[in-house]
C-alpha cells in the first residue's frame, strides 16, 4: 500500500469558489501497440484545451487476448509518459538502458526528451490488466533534453487520508501540504488518485490558470451539481475567480483521477509518437528515427 499519512485539516475549508464542469467526455474505444484494447479519453482534439496534457488512455480487461501482446518497441520524442497501474504487471525497457517492472498501484514515469525507443509488455498470462497512460507535454526548451526514467512502486508513493476518510494517492504535484513522487517546474502537473466512500467529499485548491479534468473509474461523482458517471471525464471550467475543486461521491465507493497543470501555450504538432512545436521538427524526428539516432 502507499505511504499514507493522516491529515486533520477540514478539506472543505480549503476551497471557497469551486470550479464547475464545462463538459463531459465519453472515451473512444480503440486499440494500440500490438492490439491492446483501450479507451482513449483525452484525444488529440482536446490537446489545446487541456494543455499541457496530450493523451489519456484507460486500459481495463480481464481477457488476456485484449492486452497480452502489449506495446512492443516504438519510438517517442518531445514529451513524457506516465503509466499508472491499478491491476496487473507491466515491464518497461528502453534504448537508454532503463528497465523496470511495476505492479498494482505503481507508476512508470518516462521522459522521452530528444528520443528513445521503448517497450511496455504485460508480465502476466491471465487476470485483470487495468491502468492508465497519460502523456504530458514538454516545454520547447526541454523537448531535446536527455531521456529519463523512474519506476515508483506502490510502497513509495506518498498519500494521505482526510478527516472525512478520503484516501488520496499523490502521484505528482502537491496537495494538502504534501509533495507527490514527481514534480515538474514549468507545467506543475498535479495527479491524484482519489478513493472516496459513499457520499465522501474532497477539496483541492487549484490555480485559476491551470487546466484540469477528472476521470471516474469506479462509482460516480458530483461536481458543482453535475453528475460525472462511471468511465467519463469531466473537463473543469476555467474561471479567473475560482480557487479549486469540490467533489462528492455518489451512493457507492468511488475512485477517480484528478489531473491538472499549467498550460504551455505553445504550438502542438503531433505525428504519431512524436510531439514537437513545428512540422520541421516533426520531419527531423522522423529522419532521426529512420537513421537510428533515437536508439540511445
Amino acid at each position: 500500500m502507499t505511504a499514507t499519512y493522516a491529515f486533520d485539516q477540514r478539506p472543505l475549508d480549503l476551497v471557497s469558489r469551486p470550479r464547475g464542469v464545462e463538459r463531459l467526455v465519453v472515451g473512444q474505444p480503440t486499440s494500440d501497440g500490438a492490439g491492446v484494447k483501450l479507451t482513449r479519453v483525452l484525444t488529440p482534439s482536446l490537446q489545446q484545451r487541456l494543455d499541457p496534457f496530450l493523451l489519456l488512455d484507460n486500459f481495463d480487461s480481464d481477457r488476456a487476448d485484449d492486452y497480452i501482446a502489449g506495446f512492443p518497441e516504438h519510438p517517442h520524442r518531445g514529451f513524457e509518459t506516465v503509466t499508472y497501474m491499478i491491476n496487473g504487471r507491466m515491464r518497461h525497457r528502453d534504448s537508454a538502458g532503463h528497465e523496470g517492472l511495476v505492479g498494482p498501484g505503481g507508476v512508470q514515469w518516462m521522459t522521452a526528451g530528444r528520443g528513445l525507443i521503448h517497450s511496455e509488455i504485460p508480465e502476466q498470462q491471465a487476470g485483470r490488466m487495468e491502468g492508465f497512460q497519460l502523456w504530458l507535454n514538454l516545454p520547447a526548451g526541454d523537448k531535446l533534453r536527455a531521456p529519463w526514467y523512474r519506476d515508483i512502486q506502490v510502497t513509495d508513493l506518498p498519500g494521505f487520508t482526510t478527516e472525512t476518510g478520503v484516501e488520496v494517492v499523490l502521484i505528482a504535484g502537491a496537495s494538502h501540504g504534501l509533495r507527490g513522487a514527481v514534480t515538474r517546474p514549468v507545467t506543475e502537473p498535479l495527479i491524484l488518485d482519489l478513493h472516496l466512500s459513499p457520499s465522501g467529499q474532497f477539496a483541492q485548491t487549484l490555480a485559476a490558470e491551470c487546466n484540469a479534468f477528472v476521470f471516474v473509474y469506479r462509482g460516480e461523482l458530483r461536481i458543482a451539481g453535475t453528475s460525472v458517471p462511471l468511465k467519463q471525464m469531466a473537463i473543469l471550467e476555467n474561471r479567473t475567480d475560482s480557487d479549486g475543486l469540490l467533489v462528492e461521491a455518489g451512493a457507492s465507493e468511488t475512485r477517480a483521477l484528478l489531473i491538472a497543470g499549467r498550460p504551455l501555450n505553445e504550438p502542438i504538432v503531433q505525428h504519431g509518437p512524436f510531439v514537437m512545436n513545428s512540422r520541421e521538427e516533426i520531419y527531423q524526428a522522423v529522419l532521426d528515427f529512420q537513421a537510428g539516432r533515437l536508439a540511445g
